[in-house]
């Protein structure tokens, strides 16, 4: 067993703590993807490749957050582990400015100008037409969602994850209730269909925001006091470490966005894009678990900096590392029983997919299965470890040169160029982490990702 297992007793039962929150909130938030995508099935293949269309930029937008939300971490969970607890707020207020400021540009682009924004991603006419009421009023939802992310993301910096998973835990029943009355017309309301979609959604958001608030004025861990003027160091500092992570996530989020731009101008666009947004929910339901273990990564690796522990973060980064290939080995192998086990023989025909989708849904869940072993190592690699130990850069790079230089082009080419059979294309969607692996190790290895990020306010 390598050297770098063997860590100080308490330690993988620590991580274990951290993670499984977090895992719980991120099932808790796919599956209510999952049943936003099952309902809306229920009315046909238009109407859910509608709102995969709409969810596109909604999937940019929700991952610029998460690069706001990250790079606060990168600076957060090292202060915490330095216990300067003023500059943590210093963070967030400088998060909560930045988070409404983006969410409100992106809201009054998706209702100012939503056709324009959806034929950059579809040229048919009927997913459009579905989709621009739907787009028009989730973008708005995003101005409340933004700032709870920030405040969440900050809550799980300082160790206490649980409060996300129990946030979005209720957002997530009250968003379900939301879409069984509103999607049907259920108890004497109007049955509004894919737009009805979009008022629970809005509504959860709503929720969270407000949950969120009364949290951080009753908070006894940390006092809610961010700075109207949280100093020109820190902004600094918080541009420094966060922009690269912003703009990180705003390349990824358009990269995958690009996959969708891509299926969506196929011979066979609707079919297509509805199997990929089946597959794709099942496949973020259940690896949910290698999310868990890089929001972990990047508390543990942070706070040890923070402390002031070097000798130790090269060490437990690679075990956390290989503890990610493990849970993304077991997330392989569950997906594959949940999906031959019960999706495919129940849920399945419930979508009312063609035969075509469905067969193009089976292959995508098999290749994503057979890729999360390494899907998982890259997330907490880039996402916990290098970001965690403020390597924000190295991580930019690691994450976005082979998609946007391999898999984009490649993707196109196979899709539509050299018409290649349907089981390539989904070979080239799923193993999107291949081609960064080596790069993402050789860094690990060089230990050149350990940086002290903290200054004094």
């Amino acid at each position: 067993m390598p050297a770098y297992l063997h860590q100080p007793r308490g330690f993988y039962r620590r991580v274990f703590c951290l993670a499984l929150p977090v895992m719980l909130q991120n099932l808790i938030t796919t599956s209510l993807g999952f049943m936003d995508t099952f309902m809306v099935g229920l009315l046909g293949d238009a109407e859910m490749s509608a709102v995969t269309v709409a969810n596109t930029p909604i999937f940019i937008m929700q991952l610029v957050m998460f690069g706001l939300q990250s790079g606060s971490s990168v600076l957060t969970s090292q202060y915490w582990g330095k216990g300067d607890r003023e500059s943590i707020n210093r963070v967030l207020g400088i998060g909560l400015y930045a988070a409404l400021i983006v969410s409100a540009l992106f809201a009054l682009i998706l209702f100012l100008r939503p056709v324009f924004v959806l034929r950059l991603i579809t040229d048919n006419d009927l997913l459009v037409t579905l989709a621009t009421p739907y787009i028009r009023i989730v973008g708005f939802s995003y101005l409340f969602n933004a700032l709870a992310s920030i405040y969440i993301g900050m809550q799980r910096s300082i160790e206490n994850p649980r409060f996300g998973m129990t946030v979005f835990g209720i957002s997530t029943a009250f968003n379900t209730l939301g879409n069984y009355l509103l999607i049907f017309g259920k108890l004497g309301l109007p049955a509004l269909g894919v737009t009805g979609a979009a008022v629970a959604t809005l509504s959860a958001r709503v929720l969270e925001f407000l949950i969120s608030a009364v949290y951080a004025l009753r908070c006894r861990r940390l006092q809610f006091a961010p700075l109207l003027r949280p100093g020109s160091a820190m902004l600094q500092s918080f541009v420094k470490y966060s922009t690269p992570v912003v703009f990180n996530e705003t390349l990824w989020s358009l990269g995958f966005s690009m996959f969708t731009v891509i299926m969506g101008h196929m011979t066979l666009s609707t079919e297509i894009l509805s199997a990929y947004t089946v597959a794709g929910n099942i496949d973020r339901m259940v690896a949910a678990a290698n999310f868990g273990v890089a929001a972990a990564a990047t508390v543990v690796v942070g706070k040890e900096i923070g402390m002031g522990n070097r000798g130790s973060i090269l060490a437990i980064g690679k075990a956390l590392c290989f503890s990610s290939f493990l849970v993304g080995c077991c997330v392989g192998v569950l997906e594959q029983a949940l999906f031959w086990l019960a999706v495919k023989p129940y849920l399945l025909p419930l979508f009312k997919l063609t035969d075509a989708a469905s067969s193009i849904c089976t292959m995508l869940i098999c290749c994503y299965s057979a890729a999360s072993p390494l899907n998982a190592l890259l997330i907490t690699l880039v996402t916990g470890v290098l970001r965690g130990g403020g390597d924000v850069r190295a991580a930019l790079a690691i994450d976005l040169a082979p998609l946007w230089c391999v898999n984009i082009p490649l993707l196109a080419l196979c899709a539509l160029v050299w018409n290649a059979p349907l089981l390539v294309i989904c070979l080239v969607i799923a193993l999107e982490s291949l081609f960064k692996i080596p790069f993402g190790l050789y860094r690990l290895h060089s230990g050149k990702w350990i940086h002290d990020v903290t200054i004094t306010a």
